[in-house]
């Protein structure tokens, strides 16, 4: 009797081990997330540390693209369906269009709006009061990647007036030849519309942003706006940036110093090979820095609400953020992830930001055919600068059928 008791506590004891979360069925959450290669290895750590807290739910992670999930993603929510159980997105737009269209999970029980930064972040995805998604870790759009070594070598200086920009440009010319002073990266088009907004704010600061999101612009008459195209125009013309080119491609060739400098967002820092030698400039006097995010969300449709719930409660906790942050370069929205935490690189970021107006992606707020028309459109003038007008009235044109759209 007493052996058959000890045996029944041995079993019992395999069970608790083996069985996660006695009494509990095992579920498998499916993740949808724009990251693939060095991103993605920088975003696992995240996976396993949830994984460990709820041994009960496994998360199997799937790579799929902002601008695919926007294409598959309608026709499955009107049949009533989801392929996955929680999904990023970096277009704040399409998650509040779904969220009104009531295709997501309200999670206002889990989110604290005071608790992020920038506090529009939880605004752009609130409907009447009621919040539908969790901003994660933030990218930066601050300006010109440079390597260090390669400065030293050619003796060159990053610039402190935009005069000096332009002598810098010259320089690399010089040194590399033509269109080999910016590399020009593209994929659908965001590339060049980051460096384009760059030139926006620069000259036309924080107020022309605000008057273009709310609609108080023309893009073929604001003096604003033509200043910043026209000096792009200018330096395009000059033959300082390259032709566009699938921009992990261009970080390559511009980190093995087939160009100069690269226009692009805080996330290269975790896909180089150095992050030490990494040099970067805004264009000098700037006011405002582009920073966006990805959005993460859960359709209603998912069978495992309450376990997606624990997922994006964990993915907008400090500790879900600053794993992922502190291996890939991003900044923490969660403003309770503490300075000790940050990984040097993210900390110098953050103080870097301080006094600059932060301010949201142009084309991913705007959206709608806007977005897709600025994209194409300034491929064009990439290739074929002469053609500024028509370029500036086709995107006027697209502007104004996208703000009609929203109300």
């Amino acid at each position: 009797m007493k052996r058959m008791l000890v045996l029944l506590i041995a079993v019992a004891t395999i069970l608790s081990i083996s069985t996660p979360l006695f009494g509990q069925e095992q579920v498998t959450l499916i993740l949808i997330g724009p990251w693939a290669g060095k991103e993605m290895e920088a975003f696992m750590p995240v996976i396993e540390e949830f994984e460990k807290m709820y041994p009960n739910i496994n998360v199997e992670y799937r790579i799929m693209r902002t601008e695919d999930v926007a294409k598959v993603l309608p026709a499955q929510f009107e049949a009533g369906i989801t392929f996955a159980d929680v999904i990023f997105m970096a277009w704040p737009w399409f998650v509040a269009e779904k969220a009104k269209e009531g295709h997501l999970l309200e999670i206002t029980d889990i989110i604290t709006p005071e608790d992020f930064w920038p506090k529009e972040f939880v605004d752009v995805v609130t409907i009447d009061g009621k919040i539908y998604a969790s901003p994660y870790a933030a990218w930066v759009k601050p300006g010109f990647w440079y390597r260090k070594s390669f400065f030293e070598k050619h003796g060159l200086k990053a610039p402190t007036s935009y005069e000096e920009f332009k002598e810098l440009l010259a320089k690399l010319k010089d040194i590399l030849g033509s269109k080999k002073a910016i590399a020009s990266g593209d994929a659908v088009g965001w590339p060049l519309s980051d460096v384009t907004e760059h030139f926006l704010i620069y000259f036309g600061g924080k107020e022309l942003w605000e008057d273009i999101i709310t609609g108080r612009i023309d893009w073929t008459k604001d003096e604003r706006v033509r200043k910043a195209f026209s000096e792009l125009t200018e330096l395009l013309k000059a033959e300082y940036f390259s032709d566009p080119a699938d921009w992990t491609i261009r970080l390559t060739e511009w980190w093995e110093g087939e160009y100069g400098i690269y226009f692009m967002g805080n996330w290269i820092i975790g896909m180089v090979e150095d992050p030490g030698d990494l040099g970067l400039f805004p264009l000098p006097g700037i006011k405002g820095v582009v920073i966006g995010s990805d959005w993460v969300f859960i359709p209603k449709y998912t069978k495992h609400p309450e376990e997606a719930k624990l997922l994006v409660k964990f993915l907008a906790s400090p500790k879900g953020q600053i794993i992922y942050c502190n291996n890939s370069g991003k900044i923490p929205t969660n403003m309770k992830v503490k300075p000790e935490e940050m990984a040097p690189f993210v900390k110098e970021q953050v103080e870097a930001l301080k006094g600059l107006a932060a301010l949201g992606d142009l084309d991913d707020t705007l959206g709608g055919k806007f977005q897709l028309t600025f994209w194409d459109q300034l491929k064009r003038l990439w290739v074929h600068p002469e053609e500024l007008e028509d370029v500036l009235a086709k995107i006027q044109e697209a502007y104004v059928e996208t703000l009609a759209a929203k109300k």
